[in-house]
């Protein structure tokens, strides 16, 4: 995989204006890694190029000496989910892009069902973002109505991902 210069700027704003947590691509002779809110990383860009590769160092090097990925939380712990209210329903919302998990792993029964009553701190999803295993839990006790997202599938920032009826 070859990267320019162009390329490797167009591919550093984008990330910048996402949510993405953790960024990783491998080509043949270069490795480039963008960790945020990660307690081993203080927002920092990461980059390991080996150094028989004089001329992709220097497609890498140069734009990220002037990039600087905010990191707004140095926990280390996903952020909480996210709560909206719509009428007398909450949503449970996404807090990161990543893929939505029902269960805690295939075959295993889901974390809830509608109609499942949950409580505060119970886990009702997981969200997996660069193969980390993220549970959310709960911030409020009720009854599930919805399941707003299919199994396995990618979800973005802020969507909703389970309604309830608070109680």
């Amino acid at each position: 995989m070859n990267l320019d210069h162009k390329q490797l700027d167009h591919l550093l704003a984008t990330l910048a204006n996402s949510d993405i947590q953790e960024f990783c691509l491998e080509g043949k002779d270069f490795r480039l890694e963008i960790k945020r809110n990660l307690p081993s990383s203080s927002g920092t860009t990461l980059v390991n190029v080996p150094s028989t590769s004089n001329e992709i160092a220097q497609v890498v090097s140069t734009p990220l000496t002037t990039v600087s990925v905010p990191a707004s939380d140095s926990s280390g712990t996903p952020p909480p989910a996210v709560a909206s209210t719509k009428g007398e329903f909450i949503e449970i919302t996404a807090p990161m892009v990543g893929t939505f998990y029902r269960a805690p792993a295939p075959g295993e029964p889901v974390f809830v069902e509608v109609g499942s009553r949950i409580s505060v701190g119970q886990t009702v999803c997981i969200l997996e973002a660069m193969k980390l295993m993220n549970e959310l839990e709960s911030e409020f006790t009720g009854e599930v109505v919805e399941i707003l997202v299919e199994n396995g599938t990618p979800v973005e920032f802020g969507q909703p991902l389970i309604k309830v009826k608070p109680s």
